[in-house]
């Protein structure tokens, strides 16, 4: 009797913990709906899916979804697909936990299983043309003018380029797989005069970097040895003047060189645009630093760090940590010669006559988290604000009460009204 117990009970927790048929999946060009049921069976099956963890009431996952509904097909067609999926990360918390989902939509890049947050366009044609860069080959070899012309079209102005001319593609394929998710790699193996003119090089080989998005275009002619080569890549995967942003911030942040900063009072005047042209110069002659430039009125709570109450524009040199460094007699460069006053700036800090100052505010990666953590905030105060005033509506009306909810307008309005509003792509709410 105890025999036939233990055997039916062995049978029963037998089948209550066989491990299932695991799901399989096909690349239809469809958008994937996953849960804690099929995500890691998912994750496994594609080398590269585009997951967006969103929440049925936000606004901006609702103006996303039809455009990766009209990714998808397009991405499907490629010759290293790329699927998208969506997990509805308000319901299935414990994948958001998972993944570090603090805000919708996030939208994760899965490639070979390991994540990386996805910063691109969301409008479709543009989510496609970003994507399509992770499913290129590590180095593409061109064999003739046209193929060269046609690989810089397509390649867009999202990311680098960088195309060796005369040169043996074994030497790159190492960066060309180090640096696939942040530049294009391409060899001309057959190329004519004329494009040796268009490229602006007039000798082989050499590798040429462009970068479309500030027309930007540098020429390396050796000594093509790793150490050398990979120098001059990482130099060129930023402009030579970059652009303070929340996006940029973490670009310079994986970059191993000070950053001489300049501080504006307003980076769109006239006057710091020609700044601009000055220190790309600069730039150019000092390829062991960073440059790079903010306005104050684009970005106080960064600048105001850097004790703006000394004459704009100023300069600095920033090791991205807590200390910066201004020249002693060069820290304003506020004069009619503005070449001079950036020549002597530099020259001071290479020979050492500079003050070592404390920043004042986060450092680096906490004023970027900060950035959200404020926003956050008014979201919060606005959430509630809007809960009171309709619970005050609520007792002299008869009205339905509004689900809980973090955006302005209401979860049944129509997306094409959304649309209607600005659309960032790294546009989120809590």
């Amino acid at each position: 009797m105890r025999m036939r117990v233990s055997v039916v009970l062995s049978v029963v927790l037998l089948i209550q913990f066989w491990p299932g048929e695991a799901e399989t999946f096909s690349v239809d060009g469809r958008v994937l709906i996953l849960d804690e049921s099929n995500f890691d069976s998912a994750i496994a099956s594609f080398d590269n899916i585009l997951v967006d963890f969103y929440a049925p009431w936000c606004g901006h996952c609702k103006r996303l979804a039809p455009e990766l509904d009209a990714a998808a097909p397009v991405l499907a067609t490629l010759n290293k697909p790329i699927v998208i999926a969506k997990v509805d990360a308000d319901k299935h918390t414990r994948l958001g936990k998972k993944y570090d989902v603090s805000a919708y939509p996030t939208i994760l890049l899965f490639n070979h299983g390991i994540p990386t947050e996805y910063r691109g366009p969301r409008k479709a044609d543009l989510l496609v043309r970003y994507l399509k860069k992770f499913a290129a080959s590590d180095v593409s070899i061109l064999d003739s003018d046209s193929a060269v012309n046609t690989f810089v079209a397509e390649a867009g102005t999202f990311f680098p380029i960088f195309i060796g001319f005369g040169l043996n593609s074994t030497l790159i394929e190492k960066f060309g797989i180090k640096y696939k998710k942040q530049a294009w790699f391409s060899v001309a193996k057959d190329f004519s005069e004329d494009l040796m003119v268009l490229y602006d090089f007039d000798k082989i080989p050499a590798l040429v970097s462009l970068n479309p998005q500030y027309s930007e275009r540098n020429t390396f002619y050796g000594p093509f040895e790793d150490e050398f080569l990979e120098d001059f890549v990482r130099q060129n995967l930023i402009p030579l003047v970059v652009p303070v942003s929340y996006e940029t911030l973490k670009l310079v942040k994986a970059d191993g060189r000070k950053i001489v900063l300049t501080i504006v009072e307003d980076e769109d005047e006239e006057r710091s645009r020609e700044l601009t042209k000055l220190l790309k110069a600069a730039a150019s002659a000092n390829r062991d630093l960073v440059f790079s430039y903010v306005g104050v009125k684009q970005m106080e709570e960064f600048a105001e760090n850097f004790d703006i109450s000394t004459k704009l524009p100023k300069m600095v040199v920033w090791d991205k940590g807590e200390d910066y460094l201004s020249v002693v007699d060069s820290e304003s460069i506020d004069g009619e010669d503005q070449a001079t006053e950036i020549s002597k700036f530099l020259e001071g800090y290479r020979e050492g006559r500079t003050i070592n100052k404390t920043f004042s505010g986060p450092s680096l990666m906490q004023f970027i988290h900060r950035s959200f953590d404020i926003r956050m905030v008014y979201i919060v105060v606005l959430v509630v604000a809007v809960l009171i005033l309709i619970q005050s509506f609520s007792k002299d009306d008869e009205y339905h009460p509004v689900p809980n909810q973090v955006q302005e307008d209401d979860p049944s309005s129509s997306v094409s009204e959304a649309e209607s509003k600005e659309y960032k792509p790294g546009d989120k709410e809590d």
